[in-house]
């Protein structure tokens, strides 16, 4: 990794020692991580032994919905191991965001494999006129969550591209689009797999407190489509004001391939899809407008309604009638047989999530059936509550805390697996809605995430940056993002108190305050 330097090839200057010596700790400690799953099952022994010795010593805690005084139960006892062997599979099955995330990718992932999100990602940026190209550019990058990870390869090409088309530097271009695409992961218009993943592992953690707790995928859906807004203005002004007037005039070659244009079937593509769901979307809104809708809760509710519960359902729709007419109208779709089997290919991608949420539906089940969960929970409030550091502060606090684990762990959802049986409850405990805290998780989690030195994808990154900077290093990288990330975070939490201390709702039924 590079850690010193001040002239890397001529397009850049930086310094970067004491920087640079910070990422590499952080790289080595995080290298000598193990795997996930491993982690899971480390995490799964800690409880089992925590359990154990805190049932032998009589802990007990106050349940907070019923008053009674609920003990701590060993998991390594008759008991305890009986529990572990008989329900180990109906925790696997039942852990909400394994369904939750599955189905929805059968629709995500047929929509990504006939074209449907690279073509509309493409011709986004590159028909963004000159005047607003970096604007265009930072806010279609924002939303290529929707392509997971394969946004970091699509698209910063497609804008170094779009950059130079106008004259520009295109490593300004690449660098706004890659900060924008990997630190700004949770913003979106469109709730995609990511807020079907971590709702779940959110109402998972949420049931610790309030066994009918359900934290939809729509639950940041607020603060995300404003934060989409607010970001692609703050990545605009970053990349105009302190990246580009950095970067000397380019003087490399254009990469056509980058630039090369959508052709007539991908357009016909594009409009047919986009007709297509907004005809799906209409259908459904009309459904739901219905005075006697059964999608519609007890006394015409929306917010508590079959609905709601039925979101990762209707999204799943949403992205299977776009790809599907898509892949039609662009001629990627020539046989109906393709679909199943897009959609089978989709859910395989999926086998190393499915072997770690083995092991960590194991160690929250274990977390939650010992009642050791609770106890920290309630400690964790009565604290809060000792020192005053509840409600928007004391999530500003908790935000801050996640940086650290956030740039040794590259999953963000492997991390949210591990803080939030221990957070959600607490904050719950101390009147906080879990959807808040999600959301201040989701912050540093987010703005972090190109700063991570053992992030899998940031030796492609760094190649495809290599077609315009070819002496360019990891140092050349980072110092191109590190201006993206501080404004990206500071602006998020500066969103994330104001948000709190106007009373603003960050989803649909889901305040500050518990209800």
């Amino acid at each position: 990794m590079t850690t010193t330097s001040s002239e890397t090839d001529g397009t850049i200057s930086y310094a970067s020692g004491r920087l640079g010596r910070v990422l590499g700790a952080i790289e080595r400690v995080g290298n000598k991580l193990p795997h996930p799953f491993y982690l899971f099952l480390l995490v799964a022994g800690l409880v089992a032994v925590a359990s154990t010795l805190a049932s032998a010593f009589g802990a007990s805690t106050t349940d907070p919905v019923t008053g009674e005084t609920v003990a701590v139960k060993g998991i390594l006892t008759g008991e305890g191991i009986a529990y572990a062997l008989t329900e180990a599979i109906d925790n696997f099955v039942e852990f909400p965001p394994l369904g939750l995330i599955i189905t929805v990718m059968l629709g995500i992932g047929l929509a990504e494999r006939v074209g449907l999100l690279g073509s509309f990602m493409r011709g986004a940026v590159l028909s963004a006129p000159k005047s607003a190209i970096t604007f265009v550019v930072v806010l279609v990058s924002l939303m290529g969550n929707l392509a997971s990870d394969s946004a970091m390869i699509i698209l910063p090409p497609l804008a170094a591209a779009a950059f130079l088309a106008a004259g520009r530097h295109p490593l300004a271009g690449f660098a706004a689009s890659y900060a924008a695409v990997a630190a700004g992961f949770s913003a979106n218009v469109v709730p995609a797999g990511t807020d079907v993943l971590l709702s779940g592992i959110t109402t998972e953690a949420a049931r610790i407190v309030d066994p009918e707790a359900n934290i939809t995928p729509v639950a940041n859906w607020f603060f995300m489509s404003f934060s989409t807004l607010i970001l692609a203005a703050a990545i605009t002004f970053a990349c105009q004001r302190f990246v580009e007037p950095r970067l000397t005039p380019y003087q490399g070659e254009a990469h056509d391939d980058d630039a090369k244009p959508l052709d007539d079937d991908q357009k016909r593509g594009l409009r047919r899809a986009g007709i297509a769901i907004a005809l799906y979307l209409v259908v459904v809104a009309a459904a739901v407008v219905v005075p006697a809708s059964p999608l519609r809760g007890e006394g015409g509710a929306i917010l508590r309604s079959p609905f709601m519960s039925s979101i990762p359902i209707f999204l799943m729709g949403m992205f299977l009638v776009g790809g599907i007419v898509y892949g039609v109208a662009a001629k990627t779709l020539t046989a109906w047989d393709q679909v199943p089997k897009l959609m089978g290919d989709a859910v395989r991608e999926l086998a190393p999530f499915i072997v770690v949420i083995f092991a960590a539906a194991q160690a929250i089940a274990w977390f939650n059936w010992s009642q050791l969960g609770l106890l920290i929970a309630t400690g964790g409030a009565g604290a809060m509550e000792a020192t005053g550091l509840g409600g928007v502060w004391g999530l500003l606090l908790f935000s801050l805390f996640v940086t650290l684990p956030a740039l040794m762990l590259t999953s963000g959802s492997a991390l949210w697996t591990l803080l939030a049986p221990i957070f959600v409850p607490m904050f719950m405990l101390a009147g906080v809605d879990p959807a808040y805290t999600q959301a201040a998780f989701r912050i540093t989690d987010s703005a972090t995430n190109p700063l991570v030195p053992v992030n899998p994808m940031l030796p492609v990154v760094l190649g495809l940056m290599q077609r315009y900077s070819p002496k360019a290093g990891l140092g050349t990288l980072f110092s191109l993002i590190i201006p993206f990330t501080m404004i990206i975070w500071g602006v998020w939490l500066v969103q994330l108190v104001a948000w709190g201390l106007l009373g603003l709702p960050v989803g649909p039924g889901h305040g500050l305050e518990l209800q």
